[in-house]
């Protein structure tokens, strides 16, 4: 899947968990995904926790983190 197809699947709406990212509007945020990630969870075993997540959801969290990151500018300090 193309990255701006899988962009598409982040959300950003004030009414839904207070404007934080979702995925496809649910009450399901990145940063859960990415959390849930980084303490060794499997993608397995979030779609089996979250039936209405799909793979593609999983890879459109991890690449909106990278596109955030990859953004992030560090300046020497003196």
């Amino acid at each position: 899947m193309r990255a701006k197809n899988l962009m598409d699947r982040i959300t950003i709406n004030p009414e839904v968990m207070i404007g934080k990212p979702t995925i496809r509007g649910m009450r399901i945020t990145v940063e859960q995904i990415l959390k849930a990630l980084a303490n060794g969870v499997t993608t397995k075993e979030l779609l089996d926790d979250y039936p209405e997540l799909e793979p593609e959801d999983i890879q459109a969290a991890l690449l909106y983190a990278t596109e955030l990151v990859s953004e992030e500018q560090v300046f020497a300090v003196a």
